[in-house]
């Protein structure tokens, strides 16, 4: 018996359709093989150290181009940003200084009186 034409076309459709559907099959193995790769804790580490040095890089060229276009706004905001940091050193600094003056003073003010001290003839 001989197959009718219509059958061996529905066969050949349907031999076509089933290599598509296990090549479907194959590639969507790969990509799950493909996502758990890129999931694994040591890959997601790599990916995240190298995108935040990307942009740590992009920031620093970022920056220069700020400084190079206005240097003394950057200067100031450097020296701001300097005595923010260091204010409590600063201010006891200061302190420090201004007691040392009033001592200094106080030393002054009472060595001039043993000094003029006038002789009293007996």
């Amino acid at each position: 018996m001989a197959e009718s034409p219509d059958l061996a076309e529905a066969r050949r459709q349907a031999d076509e359709a089933r290599t598509k559907l296990l090549a479907s099959f194959d590639d969507l193995i790969a990509y799950r093989r493909r996502l758990q790769d890129k999931l694994k804790p040591g890959h997601l580490a790599r990916d995240a150290w190298g995108a935040a040095r990307d942009k740590s890089v992009d920031l620093a060229e970022d920056a220069v181009d700020a400084v190079r276009k206005r240097p003394v706004a950057a200067t100031g905001a450097v020296a701001a940003l300097a005595l923010f940091i260091a204010r409590e050193p600063l201010m006891d600094l200061a302190g420090n200084l201004m007691s040392g003056a009033k001592k200094k003073k106080k030393v002054k003010k009472a060595a001039k009186p043993r000094d003029q001290v006038e002789e009293v003839d007996e």
